[in-house]
């Protein structure tokens, strides 16, 4: 018995060591690709080693356009979207789990359906009212709405999250004094701590990644961030692949690292949240 039991958890691995190969070769070509020559780019058939190491690829890539400019345009939006998304987002769900008001399901109820919704359908108004206020060609459309709401999902999963949280929590603290505010920032947010870092890596991925957001909403190069960098490198270098590679290892480096570390709360997080809706 025991060794059969060894024998599929062997079998397991093995899948699960194939398929991770599967998933790790693009990312595997990509840095290989970033570390060439041009000669060496279309030789058929192609190695799998670079015979030369050519380190000055990433040099070359990152001289042709400012791109610690765009490094930190993109930082600035993303950290700003994060803050505003954690704290406006798990307030609205704290008055959606927590709080007893009058319509408060079918309020939220009527929010869910802006799931169905879209960012091509809102792009266009979004674009005439931050228009209208002077405000496109600066990183006000790309973080306020962070600010006001966090986005339906992120609500919805900080909300089924604080549902599983004990209601006699909140009953103990009030026999202490407590209101709202202390039960929000005291009890609810320290114990949603794997839910809340979930929420911040979905938002750091999505902002960290977005093209369309900032095409519709920044026109000048000085703001423009590592997506929009790269299609305007992938432009002028279209042809020299190694170049484009080394440009592109660059950006999606941070977001590798960043998952890496935070993979065991994001899938613990992840199914304590399915768990506790």
């Amino acid at each position: 018995m025991k060794q059969q039991s060894w024998i599929s958890k062997a079998m397991i691995y093995m899948l699960l060591g194939i398929g991770s190969l599967f998933c790790l070769f693009p990312i595997f070509w990509m840095v290989r690709t970033s570390l060439i020559d041009m000669g060496e780019l279309y030789q058929i058939p192609p190695g799998f080693i670079p015979k030369v190491f050519k380190w000055d690829n990433f040099r070359t890539a990152l001289d042709a356009y400012p791109f610690g400019r765009f490094f930190l345009n993109s930082v600035i939006i993303t950290s700003l979207a994060i803050l505003g998304v954690l704290l406006s987002a798990s307030l609205c769900a704290y008055s959606f789990s927590r709080i007893d008001w009058k319509g408060r399901d079918q309020v939220f109820g009527v929010i869910l359906t802006g799931l169905m919704i879209p960012f091509f359908v809102v792009m266009i108004p979004q674009y005439v009212f931050w228009n209208a206020l002077h405000l496109t060609d600066t990183f006000v459309p790309l973080v306020a709405p962070a600010w006001f709401g966090g986005g339906v999902f992120n609500i919805f999963l900080l909300r089924q999250f604080f549902l599983g949280i004990p209601r006699e929590l909140d009953e103990a603290a009030k026999v202490d004094g407590a209101g709202h505010v202390r039960i929000y920032a005291v009890i609810i947010v320290p114990l949603a701590k794997q839910a809340m870092i979930v929420i911040g890596l979905l938002t750091f991925l999505a902002n960290w990644n977005d093209y369309l957001g900032p095409l519709a909403f920044i026109t000048s190069e000085k703001n423009y961030t590592l997506m929009q960098g790269l299609t305007l490198f992938q432009g002028s270098y279209s042809a020299q692949w190694n170049l484009m590679m080394a440009a592109t290892t660059v950006i999606v480096i941070p977001s590798l690292v960043i998952f890496l570390i935070a993979q065991r709360h994001f899938i613990e997080g992840i199914a304590m949240t399915g768990i506790k809706g």
